[in-house]
């Protein structure tokens, strides 16, 4: 492990009132004497109490003030990195941030590598790996609830329950292997109805982790849905609804729209991942054709379709080459136009889409039916409830394959004890699964993966 002295800009790289330059290691207070003085130029650093914050200025070589700072300081362990850490507070243009990590970097700290300040509070043991994951996410966070979930996950909400997961399962472990140490005290009789009890709880409460990660990953990267239907719909009008402004050519010009256009909103706290796709429809126009294949591709591989029809005109052929593309996906039908004369009716839709698929009446042009479409989108992912005040979903891609690796080493655990097999078969299958929970929070790593993990965080983070 590397015990140098890093330093780098901890604020985002661009022009802000405020820049925070971030040292940390065995000689961030001497690399900070040697700049930082206080009000009246005298060097104060090595006489700071921990966790409290001074009024100065940076000096150069020629000792000539660079900026006016306020200087903290935070004794290890108890700091981020768990490491002395000291930050200077400065003024936030990028020449005068870039001059004051220069000086300290002349004064003996090392430019610190991406993610490397959190890497050395995972490796000092003041946070898991886990709950390192989580302090990228909270910064990556593009809506609410993933800005809540990350948090969660930083206060230990998934560590806490890997923990108990593995607590449970080395109880078993160490009880087998005593009894088969010490078969004269500790008796084996009836214990594989015991375990086999408590291995199926643990494959309850890990399949239930598994599951939320379909969730997880809504919260995260959000619900990428995809507007279709026919020509002159009201597909780009429904998403300038969406977006809150005119983001998309609307006339009254059938095939306006012959490519993708992209937008995110924030829908009750998650995020939509809005495309608004080209009507699908039979043309000769090989552009429009270009938008209508790209169109069903989007359809295809979209978490959540919005099929917009326009009642007032009949349904063709069109229509029923749309209903075959979403036969299978999660689908929310919008009977538009509904201030015109209609040829199409809810009852006529019913009889063609899926019994359980929602139906909602809307108007582009009145601007009707929007409320009850969010409470849908709402009740159709998260239940209806989308505060996550309790709930731990699995946010990383990462710990899911993980769990599904222990999940499939419990089962291992399941058919040995079926098929009557030798004790120390489900202690094998038991630590498999001990093991491959400990890569969630980094008890069982390698540095090729730490190096992957932390590489992937931003500069002074």
């Amino acid at each position: 492990m590397k015990t140098d002295t890093i330093a780098a800009i901890a604020t985002g790289m661009t022009h802000s009132g405020i820049g925070i330059i971030r040292i940390s290691g065995n000689d961030a207070v001497l690399i900070a004497d040697k700049l930082f003085v206080d009000k009246k130029y005298n060097p104060i650093m090595k006489q700071m109490k921990s966790h409290t914050i001074h009024y100065g200025f940076i000096l150069d070589e020629k000792k000539e003030a660079v900026d006016e700072v306020m200087v903290s300081f935070m004794k290890g362990p108890k700091s981020f990195t768990a490491e002395d850490t000291v930050e200077i507070n400065c003024h936030g243009g990028m020449l005068i941030m870039n001059r004051i990590l220069e000086l300290v970097i002349r004064a003996g700290a090392r430019l610190a590598e991406p993610g490397e300040f959190t890497k050395r509070a995972f490796l000092n043991g003041r946070i898991d790996l886990s709950e390192a994951e989580a302090v990228m996410d909270i910064i990556s966070s593009k809506n609410e609830m993933a800005l809540k979930s990350s948090l969660k996950q930083l206060k230990g909400s998934v560590s806490d329950i890997i923990h108990k997961l593995r607590d449970e399962i080395i109880y078993e472990i160490a009880f087998i292997e005593s009894a088969l140490d010490d078969p004269e005290h500790i008796s084996l009789d009836g214990y594989p109805e015991k375990l086999g009890q408590k291995t199926d709880d643990l494959l309850k409460r890990v399949d239930k982790l598994i599951h939320s990660a379909d969730n997880g990953k809504l919260i995260k990267e959000g619900i990428n849905t995809v507007i279709v239907g026919k020509p002159n719909a009201g597909k780009s009008s429904l998403l300038n609804l969406l977006v809150g402004e005119e983001k998309a050519i609307v006339t009254d010009v059938a095939g306006t729209t012959r490519d993708v256009l992209e937008e995110s909103i924030k829908l009750h706290g998650i995020g939509l991942n809005i495309i608004d796709t080209a009507g699908i429809r039979y043309t000769e126009d090989i552009v429009e054709k270009i938008g209508v294949e790209k169109a069903k591709k989007y359809a295809t591989d979209a978490d959540l379709v919005i099929y917009v029809v326009d009642s007032s005109v009949d349904f063709d052929e069109s229509d029923m080459e749309i209903l075959e593309l979403i036969q299978d996906k999660k689908c929310i039908v919008l009977l538009n136009k509904t201030d015109l004369e209609p040829k199409v009716t809810e009852e006529d839709l019913k009889s063609k889409i899926k019994e359980d698929t929602v139906i909602i009446k809307t108007s582009t042009k009145e601007i009707t039916g929007m409320e009850e479409f969010e409470e849908t989108v709402k009740n159709m992912f998260f239940s209806g409830e989308v505060t996550a005040n309790e709930e731990i979903y699995i946010t990383n891609m990462r710990h899911k394959e993980c769990l599904l690796d222990a999940y499939e080493s419990l089962k291992q655990v399941k058919r040995s004890l079926m098929d009557d097999m030798p004790e120390d078969f489900y202690s094998i299958d038991l630590m498999s699964a001990y093991t491959s929970l400990g890569f969630i929070i980094g008890e069982e790593v390698d540095d090729d993966l730490m190096q992957e993990i932390f590489s992937k965080f931003c500069m002074g983070k």
